[in-house]
């Protein structure tokens, strides 16, 4: 054996090398084990890349919509190219800093590919390995749809959309969930003719209705075509997409073509079968303190298919290392805030309000416009809202639901109120600054309880 650990975490994404810096914190001997960059997905091909090009799609948007009218004179135009580096150096930035944090721990940082050999052994390159406490935290891959033409190079999965280093004239986007809507908002606010086309009954399935409603609405209104109940049949040359949408056969063209239809495990080549670790539709099973089937072996992130959010994996890697510090700690997935960051954007957190209504609680709900909000209209954004739901007999908060400016920042407030036991009224009660978009919390628990001064 070349070395024994205390931990060995494989994977170095947003939960394994959280999970790795809070085992060496508890005083666990540690190694994480990484083949690609450490930050995961997440930096370095989802969230973080995702978001330094939308912040400058919606700067762009904003000043091509709103230039003259802001008292900005002059044209703009957009350099792809410079705006890809500068997305490239914020992702190098944080992925050193991430490595000044291991490497701070007193981590060993093995730059291989693991596979396990027994429940407490792996292999890692060449090497032989043991640890008392494995953790899985492989991540996830791009998924794609079994369609003919799926495999024609103008097809992107989002790795190779967020790699582009030129803007595409225009694009079809196969998914109308969380990616592909961002995908879809990036592209529309630097002009571009985009399509969405989503196999279900509405975009952004899954969030409130409302939220769903009012982005469909929105996408349209800047020129997106938005395609619901709609089946791929074919993907022909020349990004030409065949779809069939209420039973009448159709077809879109764009020069690229993205496939968002979710993503997929990656359990491939670990060697699972050498430790029995129990399978669910081909996730890693896992129990609240994100123990597997085998004692001593854990598993974190989107492996596990709990909920795919980097934010989640770091918080089920921090219960993962309690737990082999010798705790009883215990994931809790009722209040989990999940973003969109369209423009504007989306957030929520707790039941949505056809989920409050089918598990036959009764309750309020609050509702106030971002047209009726001084910050919002300055940020010419008046699209949107806040929408609060709480029990009708407790006060409890059971979900929130927010589509404004900087959405994706209040929805921090909501998620520590529900999570700390606040009632709708002590939201209300709270003096909120003003003008802020934030104020529209307060402004949305004071219509919950009929006393909204700044609404009708």
């Amino acid at each position: 054996m070349a070395d024994t650990f205390d931990a060995a975490v494989i994977g170095g994404g947003p939960g394994g090398y959280v999970c790795a810096i809070r085992c060496a914190q508890l005083g666990k001997k540690t190694a994480l084990v990484e083949n690609r960059e450490l930050g995961g997905t997440c930096l370095n091909r989802g969230c973080i890349p995702t978001k330094a090009l939308l912040h400058t799609a919606e700067l762009y948007d904003e000043i091509k919509r709103h230039g003259k009218e802001l008292g900005l004179n002059g044209d703009i135009s957009l350099d792809f190219g410079a705006l890809a580096e500068r997305k490239d150096r914020i992702i190098e930035k944080l992925r050193r800093g991430i490595e000044a944090l291991v490497k701070g721990r007193k981590i060993t940082l093995i730059r291989e590919t693991a596979e396990l050999t027994g429940p407490k052994s792996f292999r890692a390159g060449t090497a032989e390995y043991a640890a008392d406490n494995m953790v899985i935290a492989s991540g996830s891959g791009p998924a794609a749809i079994p369609v003919p033409g799926a495999g024609r190079p103008e097809v992107l999965n989002s790795d190779a959309v967020l790699a582009l280093k030129s803007l595409p004239g225009s694009a079809v986007i196969i998914g109308g969930g969380v990616i592909g809507v961002e995908f879809a908002t990036l592209f529309a606010s630097f002009g571009r003719k985009v399509t969405v086309i989503e196999m279900l009954p509405r975009i952004l399935n899954g969030m409130d209705e409302d939220i769903c409603e009012a982005m469909t609405r929105l996408l349209k209104k800047r020129g997106v075509a938005v395609h619901t109940g709609a089946r791929v049949l074919e993907i022909a040359g020349g990004g030409v997409c065949s779809f069939e949408e209420g039973g009448v056969r159709k077809e879109a063209a764009g020069s690229i073509v993205v496939m968002a239809v979710g993503r997929r495990p990656l359990t491939k080549n670990l060697g699972l079968e050498k430790t029995g670790i129990a399978l669910e539709r081909g996730f890693i099973a896992v129990d609240e303190g994100l123990r597997t089937s085998v004692n001593g072996i854990y598993a974190i992130g989107d492996v596990t298919g709990k909920v795919q959010l980097a934010h989640v994996a770091s918080a089920q890697g921090l219960t993962a290392a309690a737990n082999i510090a010798g705790k009883n700690a215990k994931m809790a997935y009722a209040v989990i805030p999940a973003c969109v960051y369209t423009n504007p954007e989306i957030a929520s957190a707790g039941m949505t309000e056809a989920q409050v209504a089918a598990a036959g609680l009764p309750y309020r709900k609050g509702n106030f416009p971002a047209a009726a909000n001084g910050r919002s209209m300055i940020m010419n954004c008046p699209e949107g809202f806040v929408k609060i739901l709480s029990h009708k007999h407790t006060g409890e908060i059971l979900g929130a639901h927010i589509m404004a400016p900087r959405a994706t920042d209040m929805i921090g407030e909501i998620a520590a109120a529900m999570r700390s036991e606040a009632v709708i009224e002590e939201l209300a009660d709270t003096i909120h600054a003003h003008p802020t978009v934030n104020e529209m919390i307060m402004e949305a628990a004071h219509d919950a309880e009929g006393l909204c001064c700044h609404k009708l």
